[in-house]
C-alpha cells in the first residue's frame, strides 16, 4: 500500500464528523490513559497484598456489581437529566473513589470502595454512547464508534505498559494517576462538550448541525423521555434487543478474562506485573493499528458471519492460553482474541444503536452496558473459583465453550433480522407502540431499517 493510499484512507476515516464528536473522543482518550484499577486490581490484591485469587475475584466482582447497579440508573439519568450532567457526575465521583481506594487497608474497606468505584466508573458509559449517537449522522455512526474504540485502546496500550512498570514500584501512584486523569476528563467535558439530548418531537437520530457543535440547552427536551412513553419495561419487552444483550453478556464474559483470569494465571506462572502489562498492551496496540483498516475491510461483509466468526475467535483465542508457556506465546493468544474484538465491537455497537429508539437511547444503552457490568461481576467469581479449584486450564477451556455458544446464538439471531436498511433513525413510535416485536423494530415502519445491519463502517462518509 502506497503512502498516498494510507493518507487517503486516514482522511476518509476521520472526515465529516462534528467537532463535538472529537471533544468526546478526546475525553475518552484522556480517561483511558489513566486506566489502572480494572487492569491491575487482581495483581494488586494477590501479589502486593497477598490475598487469594478467590478474594481478588470477590473484590473485582463487587466492582462489577457496582456497574450493574449503576448501568440502568445512569441510563435513566442520561435520558432525563441529560448526557453532559451524567458525564460530569460520573467522572468527578470516579476520580474521588479511585483515589480513596488506593488508601484502603482493611479487606472490608477495600471491598466496599471497589463497589463504589464500579458504580461511578460505569455510570458514564450510557451517556457517552447516547451522546455519540445524538451528534453523529446515522451513516457515520459505526465509523464513529470504531474511532472511539480506537481511542479507548490507544489510551489502554499506553496506560497498560506505563502502569505495569509503575505497579512494580507503587500501586498507590497508579490509583492517584487514574484519579487525576479522570478529573481532567471531567474538566474537558465541562469546558467543551455541549448537551446533545434530542428535543421532544425530533424525528431523526441526530442533533441539528448547528447545535451539535455550538451551545445547546439542556432544558429543551427535558421531558422527551416521558412524552415518548419509553421506560425500562419497554426495553425488557424488546425480545430482539434483549437477545443482543444476552449474547453481549457471553462475549464480554470471555473478553473480561483478559483483565481477570489472565493476570492471575500469569502471576501464578511466575510472571511479574510488568510482564502482564507488556502482554496485555498487545491488545491495545493491535487495536490501534488494525481497528480502522479492518473495519474498512469488513464494511461489505455479512454482519451475521462477522459476529459468528468473532465469537469463535474470542472463545478459542482465550482457550489457546492453556497451551502458552513463554511470554511471546501469551502475547500470541492475546493477538488472536484481539482480532475478534476488532471485528465484534463496531458491528455489534452499530446493531445496538439501530435497535434503540431515539428518546430511549439512554435506557437502551444502559441495558446494553449492563451486560458488560454483569459479566464484570460474574467473570472474576468464575475465574477465581475455577483457578483455585481446578486450575487455569479449565478456565480457558470454558471460554472455548462460551465462544461456541455465542457464535451459535449470533447465527440464530441474525438469521431473523430483515435485510433492508432504508431508514436513518428510529423515531419514537418504534419504541412505544408496545410489545416486544414493535420495540425491536419488527412490524413498524421505521423499525426494520434500524435492525437490518450496522451503519456504514469506518471510512465511509
Amino acid at each position: 500500500m502506497s503512502v498516498a493510499s494510507v493518507r487517503r484512507a486516514a482522511r476518509e476515516s476521520v472526515s465529516g464528523l462534528p467537532r463535538a464528536f472529537w471533544w468526546l473522543w478526546a475525553s475518552t482518550l484522556v480517561n483511558r490513559l489513566g486506566a489502572f484499577v480494572a487492569t491491575f486490581m487482581t495483581m494488586y490484591l494477590t501479589l502486593d497484598r497477598g490475598y487469594s485469587a478467590s478474594f481478588a475475584g470477590l473484590v473485582v466482582a463487587l466492582h462489577g456489581l457496582g456497574g450493574v447497579l449503576s448501568s440502568l440508573a445512569a441510563g435513566v439519568m442520561t435520558d432525563r437529566l441529560g448526557r453532559r450532567p451524567t458525564l460530569l457526575a460520573a467522572n468527578v465521583s470516579t476520580a474521588f473513589s479511585v483515589a480513596l481506594l488506593g488508601f484502603m487497608e482493611h479487606p472490608a474497606a477495600i471491598a466496599a470502595v471497589a463497589l463504589l468505584v464500579g458504580m461511578t466508573s460505569n455510570a458514564s458509559r450510557p451517556a457517552v454512547s447516547a451522546m455519540m449517537a445524538d451528534i453523529v449522522r446515522p451513516e457515520d455512526r459505526v465509523r464513529a464508534f470504531a474511532l472511539n474504540y480506537w481511542a479507548i485502546n490507544l489510551g489502554f496500550a499506553v496506560s497498560a505498559t506505563a502502569a505495569g512498570l509503575i505497579a512494580e514500584y507503587s500501586y498507590l501512584a497508579g490509583f492517584l494517576g487514574e484519579a487525576a486523569l479522570t478529573l481532567a476528563c471531567a474538566v474537558l467535558v465541562y469546558a467543551k462538550l455541549p448537551e446533545s439530548r434530542p428535543d421532544a418531537g425530533t424525528a431523526d437520530g441526530t442533533r441539528a448541525a448547528g447545535t451539535a457543535d455550538g451551545k445547546t440547552g439542556g432544558k429543551t427536551g427535558g421531558k422527551a423521555d416521558d412524552e415518548s412513553g419509553i421506560g425500562l419495561g419497554t426495553v425488557l419487552r424488546d425480545r430482539r434487543f434483549m437477545g443482543v444483550v444476552g449474547l453481549s453478556f457471553l462475549i464480554s464474559l470471555i473478553f473480561t478474562q483478559g483483565s481477570v483470569g489472565l493476570p492471575v494465571a500469569m502471576g501464578a506462572a511466575g510472571f511479574s506485573p510488568g510482564d502482564y502489562g507488556l502482554v496485555i498492551a498487545v491488545n491495545g496496540l493491535l487495536i490501534v493499528l488494525l481497528q480502522l483498516p479492518v473495519t474498512r475491510f469488513i464494511e461489505h461483509r455479512d454482519p451475521q458471519k462477522l459476529l459468528v466468526v468473532s465469537a469463535l475467535l474470542a472463545g478459542y483465542g482465550f482457550a489457546l492460553t492453556a497451551f502458552a508457556g513463554p511470554l511471546w506465546a501469551y502475547a500470541l493468544t492475546v493477538g488472536v482474541w484481539t482480532l475478534a474484538e476488532i471485528v465484534n465491537s463496531p458491528t455489534q455497537m452499530g446493531l445496538v444503536v439501530r435497535l434503540s429508539p431515539l428518546h430511549g437511547r439512554g435506557r437502551y444503552q444502559g441495558m446494553y452496558n449492563m451486560s458488560w457490568a454483569v459479566a464484570a461481576l460474574v467473570a472474576p467469581l468464575m475465574a477465581g473459583f475455577v483457578i483455585d479449584r481446578y486450575g487455569a486450564d479449565w478456565l480457558w477451556g470454558a471460554t472455548g465453550v462460551l465462544g461456541t455458544v455465542a457464535g451459535a446464538g449470533y447465527w440464530l439471531l441474525m438469521r431473523r433480522l430483515p435485510e433492508s436498511d432504508a431508514g436513518s433513525g428510529r423515531g419514537v413510535e418504534a419504541g412505544t407502540a408496545g410489545g416486544a416485536g414493535t420495540a425491536a423494530g419488527a412490524g413498524t415502519a421505521g423499525g426494520a431499517a434500524e435492525t437490518a445491519k450496522p451503519a456504514a463502517p469506518a471510512g465511509v462518509a
